[in-house]
């Protein structure tokens, strides 16, 4: 079992939790957010974990098979293509999903990248903007954090 953990302060804070069982698993992903507006946020693993002069430093999508933009669901996808959470009335996000593509372990693992939380929905790549295929048209950067793994005492 491999478990990371995503720390968000500012505006927008919370914790995101990454676990898996073992390297083919599914990765499960938890999280609980405040500070969002009201609505959907495009969530995204983002190339590098380099925030040290904010979300920007993050990078592209995680997209180690050069695939264009999709929805979790999509066999076309960026690894890093979580989809959206939905922030309620009070600016809050609980979430609880798994994914088949995000891994902790091996070649094209995410541990070290960063979660960025986006400022607007993502169309899941069919929006039909100029950049629905590359960033799912999700607006800005709201809010992100590295993912570090958690060594077990």
């Amino acid at each position: 079992m491999v478990s990371a953990l995503v720390l968000l302060k500012g505006a927008v804070s919370g914790l995101i939790m990454f676990s898996q069982e073992h390297g083919t698993a599914r990765t499960k992903i938890s999280g609980g957010l405040s500070g969002l507006a009201p609505g959907k946020h495009g969530l995204h693993i983002h190339e590098s974990g380099d925030i040290t002069s904010g979300c920007t430093g993050a990078g592209p999508h995680y997209n180690p098979f050069n695939h264009t933009h999709g929805s979790p669901t999509d066999a076309n996808r960026h690894v890093g293509d979580l989809g959206n959470i939905v922030a309620d009335e009070h600016g809050v996000a609980l979430f609880n999903f798994t994914d088949s593509l995000v891994s902790l372990a091996g070649q094209y693992s995410v541990i070290g990248r960063a979660v960025v939380v986006h400022a607007d929905e993502d169309d899941l790549g069919k929006g039909g903007f100029t950049d629905s295929l590359t960033t799912g048209h999700a607006g800005g950067r709201v809010a992100c954090g590295v993912i570090s793994v958690i060594r077990p005492n």
